[in-house]
């Protein structure tokens, strides 16, 4: 073997393995990290208030939607409770949409991959995903929610045990975030601190607590526990379609770094051009061989 035909041999041989690896990369380089997928709630979706067992209200309470129990169909508090939608009680609409809550239960616990998170929340800024919680699940002060521009972004979050939050707590969704979009499966109860604000559609195995004054930009769901209201104004949230106001400019931020972001075009952009040039370095030397060997 000749030495130009080693070198050339040796020159092919490594723009064809960087060819290889870059395409490697683009196939094992996700859409997101940590993707996560909108849970359907199928017939349960226009509840805002759906219990497994007794529906108490204490004061005057707002629901904008539906509300029902079953099979314990025991409602109590009504003559306080305004409500914009559906009393169904316990009828065969309010068994459907329990048959349906454990589905979307199963199917928001099941979603993958997760993140480990703190058990409380307050102080943070995530980014969309599946965050998981072995235990339990607090928030203390105030959490944001971080779309990154994109009104589809979901927010899956699965507690083990409970959901508590604190007096005066917040969760704020920013840059596109929509509260349609945020699932909170809790493994037994969850409470919510007076006059807190909170946001998402929260489905409990057990019962719900929504103490005095709270307000929900969601939905509360309780398999087979009680759902116990006071004072309280609960919507249910509605997908607004993505409008395009004009080409994102600049920087994107991924919130406080306490999470990874998804991969950006820029990344698949440069790596398909490294791929493109080491198989058109491979194919050039290739051709230089041919008429050598000639």
């Amino acid at each position: 073997m000749s030495v130009s035909t080693f070198v050339l041999g040796g020159k092919r041989a490594r723009y064809g393995a960087a060819a290889a690896a870059t395409l490697a990369l683009l196939v094992a380089i996700p859409g997101s990290a940590q993707a996560a997928t909108a849970v359907g709630l199928g017939t349960a979706d226009s509840f805002v208030v759906l219990a497994g067992a007794v529906i108490t209200n204490t004061g005057p309470s707002t629901l904008n939607g539906d509300l029902g129990t079953y099979p314990t169909t025991t409602i109590t508090g009504t003559g306080s409770i305004t409500v914009t939608g559906t009393n169904h009680a316990g009828d065969a609409v309010t068994q459907g949409a329990q048959t349906d809550l454990t589905t979307a239960y199963n199917t928001a616990a099941g979603e993958a991959p997760t993140l480990p998170i703190v058990a409380d929340l307050a102080g943070q800024t995530l980014t969309p995903g599946v965050y998981n919680s072995a235990s339990s699940l607090g928030l203390s002060g105030e959490l944001t929610l971080n779309g990154g521009g994109d009104p589809n972004a979901v927010f899956v979050f699965q507690a083990g045990s409970t959901l508590t939050t604190g007096s005066g707590s917040l969760v704020t969704l920013t840059n596109g975030t929509q509260p349609c979009n945020v699932f909170w499966q809790v493994g037994s109860s969850a409470t919510l601190g007076t006059g807190s604000t909170f946001r998402g559609t929260i489905m409990s195995m057990e019962s719900i607590t929504v103490t005095t004054g709270v307000t929900i930009q969601g939905r509360v769901l309780a398999r087979s526990g009680a759902v116990t209201l006071d004072t309280d104004t609960i919507t249910k949230p509605t997908c607004a379609a993505a409008q395009v106001t004009g080409v994102p400019s600049g920087a994107v931020g991924s919130g406080d770094g306490s999470t990874s972001g998804g991969i950006s075009n820029v990344a698949y952009v440069v790596a398909g051009a490294l791929a493109l040039a080491g198989f058109g370095g491979a194919a050039v030397l290739a051709v230089r061989r041919r008429r050598q060997d000639a």
